[in-house]
Formats: C-alpha cells, structure tokens, sequence
C-alpha cells in the first residue's frame, strides 16, 4: 500500500502547524497514500513551559485532535498522529506525549503514551530533561489494522530494544517511530538505531520526523535532526527524508514481512536467561 510520511517544522503555535500538517495529508491523499505519519509533537515544538501551559490543551478539547481526525475521515485514509503535547491530570502539571492512530471513519483506533523520556545531557550546551514536563506512560500499545498490526513507540523509545521485541513478539508488523530528534545525537545514531530496530523484528520500521529551526514565540528556539525514514523488514532504508519539510510516498509490501522473518527466524528464538 502506499505509504506516507509527513516532515514537518513544527513551531509553538498549534494553529500554524494545523494549517502545515492539512496541507501536507492533503498532498499525501492525493499522490495515494493510505497511511501517512506525522512526526513527535505535531501540535507544538517548544522548550517554554509558560508556553505549552497557554496554547496546549486536554485531549477532548485539542483542535489539532478534532481537525486531524475530521480530514483523515474525508480523505479516507489511516493517520498516525506521531504525537501530541496535551495537558493532563498529573498533580506535578507534567503533559502527555500521545501517539493517536486514526482510523478511515476519523475514529480513534488507538492512543499510546511516550514511555521513555529524553532526560540526557548531549553536550554542555544541550540538555534534555523530557520528564520535568512530560510524564512517562507505562503501556505498551499494539493496533490491528487491514495492512498489519502496527506497534506504538515514540522518539527516544528506539533506544529500548526490548519495547520493540515484545510489540513484535506480541504481533506487530510495523513499527512506528515519530521523532524530534536532537541533530547531534541523529547524525550518530538514528539510521543505525531505526536499522537495527527493524532488522531484530522483522518489521517495517516508519519514522516521520521534525527537522530544522523550530519558530519560537518564547524561550529558545529548538533544531532537530530530520531525516525521516522508512526502513524495511530487511534493514533496507527504503525513505530518507533529508533536511527539508515535505511529504515523502513509498510503498509498503507487507509480504516483505513474512520473507525476512523466514530467513532469519530470530524472534523464535529469543530464550530467557539468568543474569550475570
């Protein structure tokens, strides 16, 4: 089926990047994608507090949410929302990072919460600590769909291996990996890390990614990485996105899956073992 991933540079204002991520699913339904991906927190890039506290709002009344759900249903087509940023309950104020896969009738066929957050110092320059805004989640989400089952993972979760396995081991056939990677740590490990990922599953792996200089009302401007990539069961990269915000069509062979796992059956032979 083909097959869609959004690049997107997202900003910190949820209504310009409506308007940039339409256009885009717009672009991508009329090429024939079926499915397309959005990146990491599609609503709003930003690394002020007092920001996200004034644009983002709760689930039930996020219009990115509404407006995504509403288009995906008059194209037709399957949408990963990569993410979005969403104020929730937590007593400390913290938000969700929530991938939403929607479904042809814009119903929402499954939610999953970023489990890993991005707490690393990369250079003395550049500091993340994702969980002093973001709580994580605690549930691995898998989602049947007719093209394959599809399991959930966002950005920094590529790093644990063992998240993938148990998606893939419990079924999935595509991974889904929407990021806003930091350019220093992309340029060294997201292709080896998107490749890997897929080669140890079997799986496609679809990463639609952020890229560049984020526009920033408050607080400092973030960059990130790009690169948005599709990478087949067999480790092949099949997309890489660049640099430049855009759509980019591929085509998905399911039956790629059932071929890599016949020749390297590895997922059947994972064994339990004691510790060192």
């Amino acid at each position: 089926m083909k097959t869609a991933l959004a690049q997107m540079t997202s900003g910190d204002d949820p209504g310009d990047n409506l308007r940039q991520v339409q256009w885009m699913l717009a672009e991508a339904a009329a090429e024939g994608a079926e499915f397309v991906l959005t990146p990491e927190v599609t609503n709003c890039v930003s690394a002020s507090r007092s920001q996200q506290n004034e644009v983002l709002r709760p689930e039930a009344e996020d219009p990115t949410l509404a407006a995504l759900r509403q288009q995906a249903e008059e194209l037709g087509i399957w949408l990963l929302i990569g993410s979005l940023a969403l104020k929730t309950d937590d007593p400390d104020g913290r938000f969700a990072n929530r991938s939403f896969l929607i479904g042809p009738d814009g119903g929402i066929r499954a939610r999953y919460d970023k489990i890993h957050m991005f707490d690393v110092q990369v250079t003395p320059e550049e500091t993340y600590r994702e969980s002093d805004g973001f709580r994580p989640g605690d549930r691995a989400v898998l989602a049947e769909t007719p093209f394959g089952a599809v399991g959930m993972t966002v950005c920094y979760d590529v790093r644990f291996p063992h998240l993938h396995q148990a998606l893939a081991r419990a079924g999935a056939e595509i991974l889904t990996v929407p990021a806003a990677f930091s350019p220093v740590t992309g340029a060294a490990h997201w292709e080896a890390l998107l490749r890997a990922r897929a080669i140890e599953t079997g799986c496609f792996v679809l990463a639609p990614a952020q890229t560049g200089t984020h526009p920033a009302t408050r607080g400092k401007a973030r960059r990130t990485y790009g690169h948005s990539m599709a990478i087949s069961p067999w480790g092949e990269v099949l997309v890489d996105g660049g640099t430049e915000a855009g759509i980019h069509v591929f085509d998905m062979d399911r039956a790629l899956v059932e071929d890599a796992r016949a020749k390297v059956p590895a997922l059947t032979h994972i064994r339990d073992f004691q510790g060192p």
